[in-house]
């Protein structure tokens, strides 16, 4: 496993490489947040802890013009909006900025009320969001007033305990003053008379945010410093989650039954391996896409995805005995797009012949390609035949999920790469690469500055590259490049 990079004889080579290509970069245009990240990651990046943004979360039943209110406080037209009930159909986070204070949002919705739905339908989904947040922010349409819907998600608010600031919106001039001072009888406390869609009111909005918001999310960081690592089970409906969940916390913690779709809520368990705990989250399977699933199976979609938010590995469960399906691969994409370290486990291995298994490798060659850097355990939660694979790949893709590599080293890493291996040439141009730094863990995260746009073919080999020099097995890696021209005498 590789844990830290490989020794490098000419270290010393290496910072005199890195000092000369910060000074080369005085000559291009940088912006303030380019010279903040490069000062950040100094001489000793590799010793940086990572703060976790306080996150808000932004809820209120549909139309009441929560994605308007995101876009007024990003400052651009960010999140879909449009005149219709229910557009946003996911959970979707944004990064913000008010008075050098940086936090996230989170915006709610996809829950588009009919007369079949289940009972309370905008609290379970206003519930998932509030689990996550530091902050809540409750937007209620202050022109129709409060309905019976905003009254259910205010009985979960209370139950909730987090901080609560009620936005009464839509109040575009001072006549709907008075429909704002109304939802004083919601019971919580003054209303923010805002108009999201015309700005009236965001400031006073944003400042009252600050000062409930803590420095660092007291919520939303996975895996806090001691604490047990967090994976949550992932699969489609009777892949074996919860027959593993059993077979490692050594008792029938979990309801399995040959039915699909036993599993609704996510599990918390708490399972020691290797000498160490370990918090397991069995979740329910995955169907489809979230939008397109109905009733319950609606919100079981949206737990599992807050328990894969608030994990740090995913183990993706697969039935080796039948072909893998496309909500197969859309399941390990989901835990690639949310930047959490992957372990995908082939279960029931031992109802499988000589045939099905040629005929599965020849599957994970032709569909799970994307993956190759993912660790594979073939198991049979049932019997327990090789669970034991589990521990090693888990820590393997953590130790990757954590990963620094020195600034200095990346640069003659890059160096050597581009030397054997230049950008093509377009247009008459030849871009290269400036400067290299990794702005984060968790996953890594790797920005390049370089004197033009770079293909993205290039940027995939760029990370082959990066995977076959310092390993990153089990994690998925970010590179993203900021194009700068040179500064004009």
């Amino acid at each position: 496993m590789t844990t830290t990079p490989p020794p490098h004889e000419t270290d010393g080579d290496d910072i005199a490489l890195d000092r000369a290509l910060r000074v080369g970069l005085d000559e291009f245009d940088l912006t303030e947040e380019d010279r903040a990240l490069l000062d950040i990651e100094g001489f000793q990046d590799e010793q940086r802890t990572e703060v976790v943004l306080p996150v808000v979360a932004i809820v209120g039943r549909p139309n009441v013009g929560k994605s308007t209110l995101v876009n007024r406080i990003l400052r651009r037209r960010e999140a879909v909006v449009e005149d219709v009930p229910g557009v946003t159909r996911d959970r979707v986070a944004y990064e913000a900025e008010w008075s050098g204070r940086r936090f996230t949002i989170i915006d709610t919705g996809g829950w588009s009320i009919d007369a079949t739905g289940i009972h309370l339908r905008v609290a379970e989904q206003a519930e998932i969001a509030v689990e996550m947040a530091d902050v809540v922010l409750f937007v209620v349409d202050a022109k129709v007033g409060a309905t019976d819907d905003d009254e259910a998600v205010v009985r979960m608010l209370r139950r909730a305990g987090k901080p609560v600031i009620l936005c009464a919106n839509k109040v575009d001039d001072d006549r709907f003053e008075a429909d704002a001072m109304a939802l004083w009888n919601l019971g919580l406390g003054e209303p923010f008379a805002i108009s999201a869609l015309h700005g009236r009111g965001s400031g006073d909005l944003l400042d009252k945010i600050l000062e409930l918001l803590p420095e660092e999310s007291h919520v939303a960081a996975a895996g806090q410093e001691g604490g047990p690592r967090r994976v949550a089970l992932l699969g489609r409906p009777n892949v074996g989650k919860s027959s593993l969940l059993n077979k490692l916390a050594g008792q029938e913690r979990v309801v399995v039954d040959d039915l699909a779709g036993t599993t609704r809520d996510p599990v918390d368990e708490l399972v020691e391996l290797g000498g160490k705990p370990w918090r397991f989250v069995d979740t329910a399977g995955i169907r489809r896409r979230v939008h397109q699933t109905q009733g319950a199976d609606f919100y079981a979609s949206l737990r599992t995805q807050a328990a894969l938010e608030k994990a740090e590995v995913a183990v993706v469960l697969i039935d080796a005995g039948t072909a893998i399906t496309e909500q197969d691969i859309r399941i390990v994409q989901q835990v690639i797009d949310a930047g959490r370290a992957l372990v995908i486990v082939y279960n029931k291995w031992d109802t499988m012949d000589e045939e099905r298994r040629y005929y599965l490798e020849r599957e994970i060659e032709r569909e799970l390609v994307q993956v190759p850097w993912a660790p594979r355990a073939n198991i049979s939660a049932r019997t327990g035949r090789h669970t034991d694979k589990l521990l090693p790949a888990l820590e393997t893709a953590l130790d990757s999920w954590d990963q620094r590599i020195p600034t200095a080293r990346l640069n003659a890493f890059l160096g050597e790469v581009v030397a054997a291996h230049p950008h093509p040439v377009r247009g008459g141009k030849q871009p290269r690469i400036l400067f290299g730094t990794q702005g984060g863990t968790r996953p890594p995260r790797f920005v390049l500055f370089a004197s033009g746009f770079l293909e993205a073919g290039y940027r995939r080999f760029l990370e082959r590259r990066l995977r076959e020099e310092f390993g990153f097995e089990g994690s998925p890696i970010e590179v993203s490049v900021r194009v700068r021209e040179k500064r004009k005498r």
